[in-house]
């Protein structure tokens, strides 16, 4: 198969749940390897590499933010990290641990996998940056298309933000603060209705498929559109 070349780190001392993981990879045509505590995790990605790493956030003896953070000072390896509470997601982006993604427990491993081969196609190359989104920053713009959209200052820093990180998950305190610019009085409720309105302007220009998709009880994420 064309990803029988690609290996997969497993790092997850739920014995039950790597093997699931690892089913579903193997499944995929893809190597898959597991080890169960940070340490170990992060010898074996130093001394060879996977394409792809799955972190649990709570290991024993390394968690999940160290392994992230120790291996972001040597590698840009794709990497999703595994964490059982919604909350979490929210404080791991405000601490910018340099996830590319995040999967809450329980979720579905053909979701996790789906996710896996975008951003295994994206390491490769494979995926266009913007694809039909155009960023115009000295114009202070964004095209759809070759179409300008009627953003105002605070949409184009939203949406540019999101554009230029697609399938990250920006939570509303992020998105608050690069927001925060020129608008002093914000809150949670005002992010949600900056995006509704953004919603709206892009559907009116690419009615299909849904770009910016909310991710419950965290905030936002942007999933560029096949070109």
């Amino acid at each position: 198969m064309e990803n029988s070349a690609q290996r997969i780190l497993i790092i997850e001392d739920d014995l039950k749940i790597a093997a699931l993981l690892q089913d579903y990879f193997l499944a995929s045509g893809y190597l898959v390897e597991q080890k169960h505590d940070g340490i170990s995790g992060l010898e074996l990605i130093r001394k060879n590499p996977p394409d792809l790493l799955l972190l649990d956030l709570m290991l024993p003896g390394l968690d999940g933010i160290l392994v992230c953070q120790e291996i972001r000072k040597f590698s840009q390896l794709p990497i999703i990290m595994l964490t059982a509470r919604v909350e979490e997601v929210d404080r791991l982006l405000g601490l910018e641990v340099g996830a590319d993604d995040y999967v809450c427990k329980p979720f579905s491993p053909r979701e996790v996998v789906a996710r896996a081969k975008i951003h295994l196609r994206r390491s490769a190359g494979k995926l266009a940056p913007e694809h039909r989104f155009l960023i115009e920053k000295d114009e202070q713009r964004i095209l759809i298309d070759g179409n300008v959209l009627p953003l105002t200052p605070v949409e184009f820093r939203l949406l540019s933000e999101m554009i230029s990180h697609p399938n990250r998950v920006f939570s509303r305190q992020h998105l608050l603060d690069i927001a925060h610019e020129d608008q002093r009085d914000i809150n949670d409720r005002t992010i949600d209705s900056h995006i509704k309105n953004i919603r709206k302007k892009i559907q009116s220009k690419l009615p299909e498929p849904e770009c910016l998709n909310s991710v419950y009880g965290v905030g936002y994420r942007f999933e560029m559109p096949a070109s």
